[in-house]
């Protein structure tokens, strides 16, 4: 079972991204605000879910959240600033956006910037031990995944409607065949995302 907060004097937004080793379309981030009472017998890191389960607990959290909100930095930007800035400015986005200002974040991974004056703690594997961010990985992985969908219709040799722009071996064959799309992230090798990058 996952934790409800990691601090309870304060109220806590958990945050999470997707899309950040991928080779096409955007990141995204979410930012949640559970009720402190809040469980689900399935609620956990989006990545161990399946379509449906991920869909069905993405109603549930929507409808249950104090606050939550969604957003997105694009392929041109990621390749601008690098991936991991590109995630952390999604989850500042997201976290501007929320209904109301919460007074603790917390972020999956171990890598992040000041947003604004709040206090924050980042988790390793934290999508995998507290409920709020593992409800914003959820988010961020649906809202993504929709995304990817429909840019799925305009270049479907590249099977994003199952890789969703991760580097799939079919991905990567489309790639070598036919070139970049206009949603490919340019500073991306085929071979080797960037995954590990300066702030």
């Amino acid at each position: 079972m996952l934790l409800p907060y990691f601090q309870n004097e304060l109220i806590e937004a958990g945050c999470d991204e997707a899309g950040r080793g991928c080779l096409a379309g955007p990141v995204f981030a979410a930012a949640v605000v559970l009720p402190k009472n809040f469980t689900h017998s399935i609620l956990r890191d989006s990545k161990q879910l399946n379509e449906k389960n991920r869909a069905d607990l993405r109603i549930i959290i929507e409808q249950e959240a104090l606050a939550f909100a969604v957003s997105m930095v694009d392929h041109q930007e990621i390749d601008k600033i690098n991936i991991l800035n590109a995630s952390i400015k999604a989850m500042h986005l997201a976290l501007e956006q929320l209904s109301f200002r919460p007074g603790f974040v917390i972020i999956d991974g171990n890598r992040f910037k000041p947003f604004q004056d709040i206090p924050f703690e980042c988790v390793v594997k934290g999508d995998d031990k507290y409920c709020s961010i593992a409800a914003a990985s959820i988010l961020a992985k649906t809202y993504r995944d929709d995304y990817m969908l429909q840019l799925s219709a305009e270049y479907p040799s590249y099977d994003w409607a199952n890789n969703k722009g991760y580097p799939t071996i079919k991905h990567r064959n489309a790639v070598l065949a036919f070139g970049l799309t206009p949603y490919h992230r340019k500073t991306f090798r085929i071979t080797d995302p960037q995954l590990s990058l300066p702030i």
